[in-house]
């Protein structure tokens, strides 16, 4: 596999695990989450590492071929994926 197609596998699995963490963080009937609140923060830190290193790569693909407005796209949406993690990891932990 080429690393500068890593962005938008990056992506598919960041939008991925948005779902899974934004459904699994409802909490049911009892008050608990459907997902324990561990699994949820590593979900979360997992794919935040995943989107941003899909966007250091893809930042620095676009400064060695240039610019690509799909790719261009996939970059940007991977870099604000990986802002929506850290700050979903944050919001999940119990202060």
């Amino acid at each position: 596999m080429k690393t500068y197609n890593f962005p938008y596998i990056a992506l598919g699995l960041g939008l991925f695990f948005t779902i899974v963490v934004m459904k699994g963080s409802e909490a049911g009937n009892d008050g608990a989450t459907l997902l324990p609140l561990l699994t949820l923060l590593v979900i979360s830190e997992f794919s935040f590492f995943v989107t941003a290193a899909g966007a250091f790569i893809g930042i620095k693909h676009i400064r060695a071929v240039g610019f690509k407005f799909v790719y261009t796209a996939t970059t940007i949406l991977c870099l604000l994926l990986a802002v929506r993690f850290m700050l979903l990891g944050a919001e999940l932990w119990p202060l």
